[in-house]
């Protein structure tokens, strides 16, 4: 199941989830204050090893860094990371 690594106050997540609901997506929402201090660092990993930035999102092992949400770009990545064909 896709995961998202999420933060209440990020208007770029709110925007994700809105999008992923629309589409009829089945995720998981994870706030990131709330993760294991394991799962902190890897979304800081994935994001170029400075903070945690987001919505990071995980699916299959295929990650895709937290990123300004534009409509075109989240549906490009998730058919580059199998979430949708």
């Amino acid at each position: 199941m896709l995961k998202v690594y999420a933060w209440e106050s990020c208007p770029h997540c709110h925007r994700a989830v809105e999008w992923l609901n629309a589409h009829n997506i089945d995720f998981e929402y994870l706030e990131i204050e709330e993760q294991p201090q394991a799962v902190i660092d890897k979304v800081i990993e994935v994001n170029g090893g400075d903070d945690w930035v987001v919505p990071t999102l995980e699916f299959k092992g295929k990650w895709r860094p937290g990123k300004v949400f534009e409509p075109a770009g989240f549906e490009q990545d998730m058919r580059n990371m199998g979430v949708i064909v």
